[in-house]
C-alpha cells in the first residue's frame, strides 16, 4: 500500500495529465477519464462529468478490482467507463495506468475505415505497437469493457470505433505519451490520404523496428 503522502503525488500527477491532454484537445469537456493503481487492490480514478480542465486532486476516487469505491468526495461517483479501467487492470498486472480520450484525428481514422494495424510510420511501430479497432461499443456501458477485453492482452494501444482510444502504460507518463503519439500518428496518416494511399513499411523494415521496441527505453 502507497503511503498517504505518495498517494498525494499519484492524485496530483493524475490531475496534471488530465489538463495537459486536455489542453491538446483530447479530453474535451467532462469527456474522457484517467485512472492509476495505487496498489495491487486499489485504483485512483478520476470521477464522473468533471471537466478535466478543472479537475482537483481531492476529487478522485478509489476504488478496488471490483469496482467499489473505497473513498472518494460526496457527491461523485467513478466514471461511468470504470469497468473498461479495471478489465485492464485485472488482465494486465504489468500495466500501472489507463487513458482513455477522444482525440479527433484517430477517431476519424475508425469513422473513415483506415486501419492502424498497417504499420506505416516507423516512430508508431517503436512507441505504439500494433493497434488494432474493436467493434463498436455504446460508450459509457460495460459493452466497451467488452470490447478492450478481446484486445488489451497484446495491445497497449487501441482505437474504439466512433468512440475514442485507449493507452496503457507502466507509468502514467507512458499512458500519456502513447496516447499523443497516436493522435500525431492519426494526423499524419490523415494528411497523408489527402494525397494518396501511404505504402507500408516493407516486412525487413518492421522486423528491426519490432526488435528495437523489445528494448526500448530500457
Amino acid at each position: 500500500m502507497l503511503p498517504e503522502d505518495k498517494a498525494w503525488v499519484l492524485r496530483r500527477e493524475i490531475v496534471a495529465a488530465a489538463r495537459r491532454l486536455h489542453e491538446q484537445g483530447l479530453l474535451p469537456g467532462p469527456s474522457g477519464n484517467l485512472s492509476a493503481r495505487l496498489d495491487d487492490e486499489r485504483v485512483l480514478v478520476v470521477p464522473s462529468g468533471v471537466p478535466k480542465a478543472r479537475l482537483q486532486p481531492e476529487e478522485l476516487l478509489i476504488v478496488d478490482l471490483a469496482g467499489r469505491v473505497l473513498a472518494g468526495m460526496r457527491g461523485l461517483k467513478p466514471t461511468s467507463e470504470l469497468p473498461m479501467h479495471l478489465e485492464v487492470y485485472r488482465r494486465r498486472s504489468d500495466v500501472a495506468a489507463v487513458v482513455h480520450a477522444h482525440p479527433a484525428a484517430a477517431v476519424a481514422l475508425t469513422l473513415a475505415g483506415i486501419s492502424l494495424q498497417e504499420a506505416v510510420l516507423p516512430e508508431a511501430v517503436l512507441l505504439l505497437g500494433e493497434v488494432p479497432t474493436t467493434a463498436y461499443a455504446t460508450p459509457s456501458t460495460p459493452e466497451n469493457r467488452g470490447v478492450v477485453a478481446a484486445w488489451i492482452g497484446q495491445h497497449d494501444v487501441i482505437l474504439l470505433a466512433r468512440h475514442g482510444a485507449l493507452t496503457v502504460g507502466h507509468t502514467l507518463n507512458e499512458a500519456v505519451a502513447r496516447m499523443e503519439v497516436l493522435e500525431h500518428t492519426a494526423q499524419t496518416l490523415l494528411w497523408a490520404h489527402l494525397v494518396r494511399r501511404p505504402e507500408p513499411l516493407p516486412p525487413e523494415a518492421i522486423e528491426k523496428l519490432q526488435r528495437v521496441r523489445a528494448t526500448y527505453g530500457r
